[in-house]
């Protein structure tokens, strides 16, 4: 983790950034971005060269981050250089890759333009590229040298892509505890000025965690609550020619993983209920069969989180608050929770 890191929640977004490229002194500047953000942040940095790359999570690819390690060749970037990576966590996870392995790393920022990357994908030092279908499966650990998050690109996303980005705001009050949880499913998606000091609060959950456990050798596992199951959904939704959000994936994973907390960690059947109802009002229910249920075992077991072949683990919970990272669950019992899942969510 990179003590020294900055997280800074502002609608200053330029002013910003140019005092903490003044601070770094760089040799040079170059800005990542896709083309969906592109003419969204044309006033960003406007003399820094660009790299555009293709939007979308199945253009995170080392194709893409070939793409971009050319154009810093091209511009003449050097090892004293700082990339800026401006979009989505598509472009923070690649950018923030491509940074970490060219000229075997150069520093870079982040700027997260969507709420799922403000929340999830900018902060906590995971980078990395798909591949063969699985999700983030080259990568590395390399924190941003600062993250600048601001609400005010927000309001050209789509109500579908703030509650993707809202599922990792759910999961962060899950793992927080009763409090933060409640005022996260309490809140108004719409009220933007009210987004950012639940936004700060749900995002410094995560820095927590990532500050006591940087590599996700224990504790950090706990941030993986949904993401086993969730991966799992949006690997076969990608599979089937019908991508999903990654957040909305996540909101039917923490449903899952839920189930399994009740089946075997005591999680208050109550509770589970109201997060169920929650996520069947806004993320609706992946149309999934029992059919599916070999292939989502199958990518399940593909998860890096696992620890030997045939052991799928989890992140249960024993109540808001109580995580129980590193939970091996048998297939049987995962095959259950999927029965139970399509009975209370579809």
């Amino acid at each position: 983790m990179n003590t020294d890191q900055e997280i800074i929640y502002t609608n200053q977004v330029q002013a910003r950034l140019e005092q903490i490229i003044a601070r770094m002194r760089p040799a040079s500047v170059h800005v990542v971005t896709d083309a969906n953000v592109a003419p969204i942040i044309a006033g960003l940095l406007p003399d820094a060269p660009r790299t555009v790359i293709e939007p979308g999570d199945s253009c995170k690819t080392l194709a893409a981050a070939e793409q971009v390690w050319l154009g810093l060749v091209e511009a003449g970037a050097t090892r004293s250089s700082v990339v800026v990576n401006i979009g989505g966590g598509m472009v923070t996870d690649l950018g923030g890759f491509a940074a970490s392995t060219f000229k075997r790393g150069v520093p870079f920022i982040n700027v997260p333009t969507t709420l799922l990357g403000a929340v999830d994908a900018a902060v906590g030092g995971k980078t990395g590229v798909n591949l063969g279908g699985l999700k983030n499966e080259i990568g590395v650990f390399n924190e941003a040298q600062a993250v600048v998050i601001s609400t005010a690109f927000f309001a050209s996303l789509t109500s579908r892509e703030l509650l993707s980005g809202f599922a990792e705001m759910i999961k962060h009050g899950l793992l927080d505890g009763p409090e933060l949880l409640a005022d996260t499913l309490g809140h108004r998606l719409t009220d933007l000025e009210a987004l950012l000091p639940l936004l700060q609060r749900s995002v410094e959950v995560k820095r927590r965690v990532v500050e006591a456990d940087p590599t996700e050798q224990g504790l950090r596992r706990a941030l993986n609550l949904g993401h086993t199951a969730g991966h799992a959904f949006e690997s076969l939704a990608l599979r089937s020619g019908n991508p999903v959000p990654h957040g909305y994936a996540v909101a039917w994973g923490i449903v899952v993983e839920l189930i399994l907390s009740r089946m075997l960690a005591g999680f208050q059947s109550y509770m589970l209920h109201i997060i169920a109802a929650f996520i069947k009002e806004n993320y609706g229910a992946p149309q999934i069969t029992c059919d599916d249920y070999p292939a989502l075992l199958e990518l399940m077991s593909h998860d890096k989180k696992n620890s030997a072949p045939g052991m799928i683990n989890f992140t249960l919970m024993k109540a808001p608050g109580q995580p129980l990272p590193g939970q091996v669950v048998d297939s049987d019992t995962i095959v259950a929770a999927l029965d139970i899942f399509r009975d209370i969510v579809q």
